[in-house]
């Protein structure tokens, strides 16, 4: 026992490749806290976290991400949050908890190969394209991470406190961001690792068993399946029970469901958060990419029948007992078929940028989107295989099973179809590069394509001789597997170094500064953008503005944060989600109060007229009514007092 024990101590121990692999999950993350300016989703959410309440945000916004605006309102208040690059950090960090809480998962609870983890950890830092300030995202991706741990902990060791922490993970992400209900999902999971427990208990030819004893262990396992579930269940509704329980002492439950019920209603404005919308949108970007797909597929059939042409000669030779010069002959095919097809794979790389598959503008989600995609595809397809090979243990099933549903359950809830998938890979990536390194370096290079197969290359090899086997060399898998990885290291990479996201864009310029605002003091952005925000900032401050409300239109409800100025009511009234109707009511609501917030338009909003803006023209009919006068103008904003 003492020498197990000491043996687990030595293997968990942590070593110098350890701290420096750790050192580096944890800052890369923040490589980005002083770079880019972004006027749509980073200042709002910052603002909401400030100014967090009914009183400045929106009801349907406030109750549906509760959780993330309540830990952004903490993290507002902690000492150095008062600017953005202080935000940033604090925010930056929950991504940095992901990486090494999943290295160390990977590690210790895996056994992956910790260079693996290494890798696949970066890779999902990476692919981080969204800015960490949007913590309805970031908070979701910890607590289903936790949720994925735990489950998988729970049912492989048979701890039932695991499950019901799992379940209030899963539980508390609903209160996160409301459409993380589908999550729930992950049930599936425990039932599945039953069936699976089912099928390896009944392996034992029937002789050895007797029909009671197949019965009794098929009760056992159901029995047990429904005891996890339970666990899971009573782990999730008591997060819910806690969470609407502090929602109902402070806010009431009527206007938690009034906030909730405009969530359901907002898909009459905003037709893509309807769920069959997102659905297809997840699914046509499958489609799309199988057009990628087979043109691979075809590069590996054609390498798959060339070795195989080589193995059906090198068998006729061999018939024909050639002797050394069948022998000679046969080395001679293998070393040109793995030649061709090794320079085949590496021309792959070249037609796949050559016919546009990535780019190499890596502040464009152009360099990531695709190699993503079929990176997820890959995850997907190892999983499957390893769901139905028989050989596999059933832990490693449950892993597999676990993470397609990682990846399908994560881009479900949202609009922006694959893309959250691709922002949480931080046990997928470890995973697929896993599974891929597992196949490259398997000594087993042949298949039996007729006939049964037989354990090693020599019982191959003699295999053929006897029964008159035909074989086939699965290298073409291996080259453009490789080939693969390459292109999505490179891809991958620069993207990361590289992309910052700016209005739902990368940001190419940081040679801007503005140093008359606090909040965006260091801040790296565009010359441009400086120049606008460091006016607005002067006219702001000479008018002592800071503090006053405002209402912001135009797509700029950054400004509330950058400028100090609340909001009226919501920082983001373009939003398809934020009916006319509901703005209206706000309009009106503020007129009857006598109040006069200051008003800021985007200058490209005031001067559009190709469409009706039914919100816009309510703004300035309001304005209208209460006498409001022009009093600053540059070239990207319009105030109003």
């Amino acid at each position: 026992m003492f020498q197990r024990a000491e043996n687990k101590f030595i293997k968990n121990r942590i070593s110098v490749w350890d701290i420096l692999a750790l050192a580096v999950l944890f800052l890369y993350p923040l490589r980005h806290i002083t770079w880019g300016l972004d006027l749509w989703d980073t200042g709002y959410n910052y603002a909401n976290f400030q100014y967090k309440g009914l009183e400045h945000m929106d009801s349907m916004w406030l109750f549906s991400t509760y959780l993330a605006n309540a830990l952004g309102s903490v993290m507002s208040k902690m000492p150095g949050a008062g600017s953005l690059i202080g935000m940033n950090f604090y925010t930056g960090l929950l991504v940095s908890g992901m990486t090494t809480a999943g290295y160390f998962f990977c590690t210790r609870k895996l056994e992956m190969p910790k260079w693996i983890s290494f890798l696949g950890e970066m890779v999902a830092i990476s692919l981080c394209w969204c800015p960490t300030a949007l913590l309805y995202n970031y908070l979701t991706y910890v607590l289903f991470l936790a949720a994925v741990m735990l489950l998988y902990m729970g049912l492989t060791r048979e701890r039932p406190g695991y499950l019901v922490a799992a379940g209030v993970m899963l539980g508390a992400n609903v209160l996160v961001r409301f459409s993380n209900l589908p999550e729930a999902a992950m049930i599936v999971a425990v039932w599945a690792y039953g069936v699976v427990e089912y099928l390896e208990a009944i392996k034992l030819p029937t002789q050895e068993k007797s029909d009671d004893e197949n019965s009794n262990k098929s009760k056992d396992i159901f029995k047990q399946t429904w005891k996890r579930t339970i666990s899971c269940v009573f782990g999730y509704l008591s997060a819910l029970l806690v969470g609407f329980g502090y929602i109902h002492v402070r806010y009431g439950m009527d206007a938690y469901l009034g906030g909730i019920a405009r969530l359901f209603a907002m898909t009459d404005t905003a037709t893509d958060y309807k769920a069959g919308s997102m659905v297809m949108g997840v699914v046509l970007t499958y489609w799309q990419n199988l057009y990628w797909v087979l043109r691979i597929g075809v590069i590996i059939v054609v390498g798959l029948i060339m070795f195989t042409i080589c193995e059906w000669i090198k068998k006729k030779l061999s018939q024909g007992a050639v002797c050394d010069g069948g022998k000679n002959i046969g080395k001679m095919l293998d070393v040109l078929c793995y030649t061709v097809m090794t320079v085949v794979a590496l021309c792959m790389i070249a037609w796949l940028y050559l016919r546009h598959f990535c780019s190499m503008m890596f502040y464009s989600y152009d360099s990531m989107l695709r190699p993503g995609v079929l990176f997820l595809m890959l995850a997907m397809l190892f999983g499957i295989i390893r769901i139905f090979d028989k050989n596999s243990k059933k832990e490693e099933k449950l892993l597999a099973g676990i993470l397609i549903l990682v990846i399908l359950l994560t881009s479900l809830g949202s609009n922006n179809e694959v893309y959250p998938s691709l922002n949480n890979l931080f046990l997928v990536a470890p995973y697929t590069l896993w599974e891929s390194w597992r196949l490259i370096r398997s000594s087993n290079e042949r298949v039996v394509i007729l006939g049964r197969n037989t354990p090693n290359a020599n019982a191959f090899e003699e295999g053929n001789k006897k029964r008159n086997r035909l074989l086939v060399n699965i290298y073409p898998v291996k080259a453009v597997l490789v080939a693969f990885l390459l292109l999505c290291f490179v891809q991958f990479g620069g993207f990361g170094a590289k992309f910052v996201f700016a209005e739902a864009t990368g940001v190419q310029d940081l040679s801007g500064r503005v140093e008359n605002n606090e909040i965006l003091k260091g801040v790296k952005m565009p010359a441009e953008k400086a120049q606008w925000i460091t006016e607005i900032s002067t006219f702001v401050a000479e008018e002592k503005l800071q503090g006053q409300e405002v209402i912001l239109y135009g797509n700029i409800p950054a400004l509330s944060y950058y400028l100090q100025m609340p909001s009226a009511f919501n920082p983001w009234s373009d939003l398809r989600s934020y009916h006319p109707d509901q703005m209206a009511a706000q309009l009106q609501s503020i007129m009857e109060a006598g109040e006069k917030p200051v008003v800021i338009l985007n200058m490209e909003k005031l001067v559009e007229n190709l469409v009706v803006d039914t919100k816009r023209e309510l703004l300035i009919e309001f304005m209208g009514q209460m006498n409001y006068k022009e009093t600053f103008r540059n070239e990207k904003f319009v105030v109003y007092q």
